[in-house]
């Protein structure tokens, strides 16, 4: 239930109104943003919203059940609010958005319409589209782990519990030369076999793409340094000279994790598990029944 200000009603029913829309987005990393649609910036609850966004919404609908109704948000690219190598880093991910009506003469009045959070946004030039989820919607979304004979742990985070700052699983790099969207020169990583950096990550550490990461599909020597592969393309350019932290992958297996990091107890998958042709056979009178291993 919505709590409208004695101030703000006595506003709404009166014959013509100065309202206005704000959003506020607060990023998983604790960093908070305003926006506006009116004409001029407006502050309100410790927060400056923007009026130079290019901010506009669709009709969002309520509904008092449990279904889990979406609206979209659009809104130009800017040095100075939402820039594009913000959303292609992830930063806005999950971010949450707290939309309030507000009479932009006093924005002393104000009442918080809904709260969202961002789900898919689309990238078009100049400009981004996000999807407004409410919170109902993750309801829908599957929870728990699926099992399986790999790891579904991340390397180096606290299910692994690999230290990831010994020496060579971490290094630094430079950008020497971009060969395309997905492939990139680099120097600093000469030391290194061919492939110590397959299914690892790479991290612009400089520039206006600072934290921006992408994964390593192969690293392999090159003519003028160590040529990075990249799962996918990238969608800005990194500039020669620019800054890049590398670490090492994992393919998931329980081998790797046993022989390669030695960290076989902290393995996160079932490598014993069997497969469907067990689960689906039935008793033979042909099988030996003497308590042997079943599967490997």
């Amino acid at each position: 239930m919505r709590t409208i200000s004695d101030d703000l009603a006595l506003h709404l029913a009166g014959d013509a109104t100065t309202l206005a829309t704000c959003w506020r987005v607060t990023r998983k990393d604790g960093a908070v943003l305003g926006f506006t649609d009116h004409d001029r910036d407006l502050f309100l609850l410790g927060t400056v919203f923007f009026a130079a966004s290019g901010f506009s919404a669709s009709d969002g609908e309520a509904e008092n059940t449990l279904s889990a109704p979406t609206s979209d948000v659009t809104g130009g690219f800017s040095s100075a609010a939402i820039t594009e190598v913000d959303l292609i880093a992830g930063r806005y991910d999950g971010a949450r958005i707290e939309v309030f009506r507000v009479n932009w003469q006093a924005p002393e009045q104000h009442v918080l319409i809904r709260v969202q959070y961002i789900g898919e946004v689309k990238r078009q030039t100049g400009q981004f589209t996000a999807e407004l989820r409410s919170f109902a919607a993750r309801l829908s979304q599957s929870q728990g782990r699926t099992l399986g004979r790999r790891c579904d742990a991340s390397l180096g985070d606290s299910r692994c519990g690999l230290d990831m700052t010994v020496s060579g699983r971490t290094a630094s790099a430079v950008v020497v030369a971009m060969e395309g969207a997905d492939r990139i020169t680099v120097s600093g990583l000469e030391s290194f076999d061919d492939d110590h950096f397959r299914y690892g990550k790479m991290t612009v550490a400089s520039g206006r793409e600072a934290g921006l990461a992408c994964e390593i599909e192969t690293s392999r020597a090159g003519d003028t340094g160590t040529v990075l592969t990249l799962w996918l393309p990238l969608e800005v350019t990194l500039a020669s000279g620019e800054a890049l932290t590398v670490t090492i992958g994992c393919d998931k297996r329980f081998a790797t994790c046993r022989d390669t990091f030695a960290n076989a107890a902290n393995f996160r998958g079932f490598p014993h598990m069997p497969g469907s042709d067990f689960a689906y056979s039935y008793v033979s009178g042909q099988t030996s029944h003497d308590g042997s291993v079943l599967f490997a």
